[in-house]
């Protein structure tokens, strides 16, 4: 790993971890010995990062060089809050730790006051349970919407019936109490919503249907307007 990309990665680990953090903590972290890990601190330091702690007792950021000083007033800070509780509360683990990966960055931009604010906010989100309860892994789909690659899923109807298909991923609408992926399917040659409930199994494919997913996106919204 580059030494610039190591940095930063041991400076999203102090921003993301509870403080204070210790020194073997941030070495498993960023996959370096103790002793360099000692001179990536010294490093950050030297560069302007406020690290406060010492070898033994372990560390917290307290200031960030590498993100600019942003200014949120108190009701921007709640709705910062609530929104991100909101999406660690979806049931994808991998949008939940984006959630916390934000606040942290947030948090680190703020001054002290705006960071008491956002770590102490008053406005709280309490689900029982997860709001869209799923075993699939939106990993590959995700990632078919950000290339504009194909992928191809099994798929079960609302009889139990599974078919093959091959869709152009446009988007993931977190509707009420479900998780639904808007998509051009080629067997039915017709746009389709498809609940990820109902989604077996899904592999992504090299087809590239670029630069297409923003116009069919917004195509078929507009129908989904008229229909409404």
């Amino acid at each position: 790993m580059a030494r610039t990309d190591r940095l930063f990665r041991l400076l999203q680990a102090m921003r993301v971890l509870p403080a204070p953090v210790t020194a073997a903590r941030l070495a498993e972290e960023t996959g370096v010995s103790l002793r360099s890990l000692y001179r990536d601190i010294d490093s950050l330091r030297a560069a302007g990062a406020r690290i406060e702690g010492e070898r033994g007792y372990g560390y917290r950021l307290t200031e960030d060089y590498a993100l600019p000083p942003q200014t949120f007033d108190r009701m921007e800070i709640e709705a910062l809050a609530l929104g991100l509780a909101e999406v660690r509360h979806m049931g994808d683990p991998a949008l939940a730790e984006a959630a916390a990966s934000v606040l942290a960055k947030v948090a680190a931009t703020l001054p002290d006051e705006g960071e008491q604010h956002l770590f102490h906010a008053v406005s709280h989100v309490f689900r029982p349970e997860v709001r869209y309860p799923s075993s699939l892994d939106m990993t590959t789909i995700r990632r078919g919407c950000w290339a504009e690659t194909a992928v191809t899923i099994r798929y079960a109807d609302g009889e139990g019936a599974v078919t093959e298909r091959t869709i152009l991923p446009l988007g993931i609408v977190y509707a009420d109490r479900r998780l639904v992926v808007l998509a051009w399917c080629r067997l039915r040659d017709a746009f389709r919503m498809f609940r990820t409930d109902r989604i077996l199994e899904v592999r992504a494919e090299a087809t590239s249907f670029r630069p297409r997913r923003a116009a069919l996106l917004r195509t078929y919204l507009a129908e989904l307007r008229a229909r409404a």
